[in-house]
């Protein structure tokens, strides 16, 4: 196998408020319009949920701190790929990016495009269940729209980034608003945030309905693969990650309290269109309409951005030997990692057409967030193995803050393993299988110069 001679550098063309608003617009996406039903049937207490909601922002933000030392320190193209592979070596690095590969990428992509699909439909009064086929043909023409924009220009898909973060942050205001000044005349009560159904929760519904709650949340770690391309790295990246990720906390529990003060528990459970039926409440079918458009924006945004940020993976792992160099190749006129965009996005119109929203966004989180948790982790071999390693931002709260993120995430890993376990050790197994692939094709004993 043959590597590069040269390491290609992609252009740094992304200021901090196209960073911040790519950490917003990658992560606000399906999630919040889609698990809440989810949550809401695994965990039938208002109050319950909106403590989960609360909880996986706290984790978020202890993983985003952690994650904001790494970026400054190692602002390269690839984000935690280069994390893991200069935390824990070569191996941990070729694995991230295998199972980013066979089963992450395309995960992320299709469960974000799946709600494009269907809120199109719900937009013209279609109903997106009977017409199963149709959303997900849509869904496949997003993805390949959103490759074709990103492999036409970073600036571009930045740009779509952008506006769109800002429309779909104001719907979501809107919407928050519009349910806490006009709700109590059209049936919504307090007594909805305190109520439950009665029904027992045990802890592995919890467990399993914060593996949810963390996919509306994945994405605040998505600028890093992009790192390569931020100027100012260790000032922006940093910034950028945190500011966003607190901006994602305030919204998304603002948006749960509105959906719960609207609608009982019982009916935001029976609910997977959630934001559509709140609007339904307050406004009638108009207001269905309305917020359909907004969330189709919504949808396209994160997978629009998360179409820039994460072909930035296969680059820097072809780039750095460890995926087959036609991977890494730069457009000539464009100066985009074009064949990179071009394999996340067939993966991903793939799978959309082939698996369910749920089982899309279970397998994402639970393959990624370990990943996530060895990054982090790898802050404190960093800093005893390279102390020498300039460092413009440290975490705040260490030792305990990224301590806390790591525990979280053994914990809801061990919880899916005990509560699903079939489909846990499925995605581990394929996950492993790149061991003998790294071994076999691109480790040091083959040969590889860097």
């Amino acid at each position: 196998m043959q590597t590069t001679t040269t390491p290609q550098k992609l252009p740094r063309t992304l200021g901090l408020w196209s960073s911040v608003a790519l950490v917003i617009g990658i992560t606000i996406g399906s999630g919040i319009f889609r698990t809440p039903a989810g949550v809401a049937r695994l965990v039938p207490s208002p109050l319950l949920m909106l403590g989960l909601w609360g909880l996986g922002g706290a984790i978020t933000l202890c993983g985003a701190l952690s994650l904001a030392e790494l970026a400054a320190a190692l602002p390269e193209t690839g984000g935690f790929y280069v994390y893991l592979r200069e935390g824990w070596g070569r191996w941990a690095g070729f694995l991230f990016g295998w199972s980013q590969l066979v089963l992450i990428r395309a995960s992320a992509l299709g469960g974000i495009a799946v709600v494009f699909g269907e809120y199109l439909l719900r937009s013209i009064r279609i109903d997106p269940v009977a017409h199963y086929v149709a959303a997900r043909g849509l869904s496949a023409g997003a993805i390949a729209f959103a490759a074709a924009v990103n492999i036409a220009g970073a600036d571009l898909g930045a740009a779509i980034v952008g506006i769109s973060t800002v429309a779909k942050f104001a719907a979501l205001s809107v919407l928050v608003a519009a349910a806490l000044l006009l709700g109590s005349s059209h049936g919504a009560a307090l007594e909805n945030l305190t109520r439950s159904t009665g029904s027992s929760i045990g802890v592995g519904a919890m467990g399993l309905a914060l593996v949810s709650i963390l996919w509306a949340y994945d994405g605040f770690g998505d600028l890093s693969f992009a790192g390569g391309e931020v100027k100012n790295p260790q000032k922006n990246l940093p910034t950028a990650i945190i500011l966003g990720t607190l901006a994602l906390i305030a919204i998304y529990v603002a948006t749960n309290v509105a959906y719960l003060y609207v609608s009982p528990i019982e009916v935001v459970a029976r609910s997977p269109l959630v934001a559509a039926d709140t609007m339904l409440a307050l406004f009638g079918q108009v207001g269905v309409v309305l917020v359909s458009v907004f969330v189709m924006i919504s949808s396209f945004s994160s997978l629009n951005g998360s179409m820039l940020a994460s072909p930035r993976i296969f680059f820097a792992m072809a780039d750095d030997g460890l995926f087959f160099e036609p991977i890494a190749r730069i457009h000539p006129r464009f100066k985009t990692p074009y064949v990179a965009i071009l394999l996340a996005g067939l993966l991903g119109m793939a799978l959309v057409l082939s698996r369910s929203f749920e089982s899309l966004t279970n397998t994402f989180v639970l393959a990624i967030w370990p990943f996530y948790a060895l990054s982090v982790a790898g802050v404190y071999r960093l800093r005893r193995l390279r102390p020498e390693m300039p460092r413009p931002y440290r975490v705040v709260g260490y030792p305990i803050v990224p301590a806390l993120f790591v525990l979280a995430v053994v914990l809801f890993v061990v919880n899916s393993l005990v509560h699903d376990t079939i489909n846990s050790l499925i995605t581990f197994a394929l996950i492993l299988s790149g061991i003998p692939i790294y071994y076999g094709f691109f480790s040091r004993d083959r040969g590889q110069t860097r």
